[in-house]
């Protein structure tokens, strides 16, 4: 029975919640069994190595600019389900993710918003021998224990921008948590890919990608850094949800922009893509 519906029933018959024959929307959430999924987009090939299942989570505490999801914001605004059935709904795509060396990445929104239901995800794919990617911006890194980490393959980070008071200007957050999080997986060489949203006249600056590469080149673990070129593919969203869009007309980036970038930044020896 779905659990809306056994939640009903219990209030119905003024049964206990917290039973484990009745447990509460709050207690599953609480133990990391039960969280919103956005959506799941099958057969990615730029969420990570191979082909894999990317799982957008909601829910999100940065207001980025150029944000192509600005739909994964509100922490409610997905579907209710169980970690089981996320499985269950893998499962069929085992072979595909196996014969394309990939696996699972868990996105967003911040998929650290729902931390303790991303790595009771990343529990069971663990359990079914998939690599398990965490894309995120850092932000909310604090809620990640060691252990927890322990679960994650791959870490694809998103560096907004290395120059703080840009951060802060395009995500309306600061960047140190980024930078403390980035640190921690230093620490302990946990495998990381960056990724680095190249915006004309916004993000590219000289001085922001200097800034960039200093830290970068401060993390020996980060195997790559991805320039990924801004585009107004989410742009109907905004008119959808009928928010002010802050790039809207914004030029998009170029090839030839991004391999100028990429060029420069492995000029200063960072693993550019």
């Amino acid at each position: 029975m779905p659990l809306e519906h056994r939640h009903a029933l219990s209030i119905l018959h003024h049964d206990p919640l917290d039973t484990p024959e009745h447990p509460t929307e709050e207690l599953l959430t609480a133990q990391g069994r039960l969280g919103r999924v956005h959506s799941i987009e099958w057969g990615s090939m730029v969420d990570g190595p191979g082909l894999r299942c990317a799982i957008f989570l909601s829910g999100c505490l940065l207001r980025c600019q150029y944000c192509h999801n600005p739909d994964t914001w509100a922490p409610r605004n997905g579907r209710l389900v169980e970690v089981e059935e996320v499985i269950d709904r893998l499962r069929p795509y085992l072979r595909m993710m196996s014969l394309g060396h990939g696996g699972v990445t868990l996105s967003g929104g911040e998929p650290l918003y729902q931390d303790r239901f991303a790595f009771e995800i990343f529990k069971a794919c663990r359990g079914l021998g998939l690599h398990t990617a965490l894309d995120t911006s850092g932000y909310l890194g604090d809620r990640a224990s060691e252990e927890d980490l322990d679960l994650v393959d791959l870490v694809l980070l998103d560096l907004k921008s290395g120059d703080p008071d840009l951060y802060q200007r395009l995500t309306l957050k600061p960047l140190e948590p980024t930078l403390r999080f980035a640190r921690r997986l230093a620490a302990r060489n946990h495998p990381v890919w960056i990724r680095f949203v190249l915006v004309p006249g916004l993000t590219d600056p000289v001085d922001n990608l200097e800034a960039l590469a200093n830290h970068v080149a401060a993390w020996p673990n980060v195997e790559r850094l991805e320039v990924l070129p801004f585009h107004q593919m989410g742009q109907y969203k905004y008119e959808a949800m009928g928010i002010p869009y802050p790039l809207a007309n914004h030029p998009e980036a170029t090839a030839d922009q991004v391999r100028q970038v990429v060029e420069w930044l492995r000029s200063r020896g960072v693993p550019a893509v």
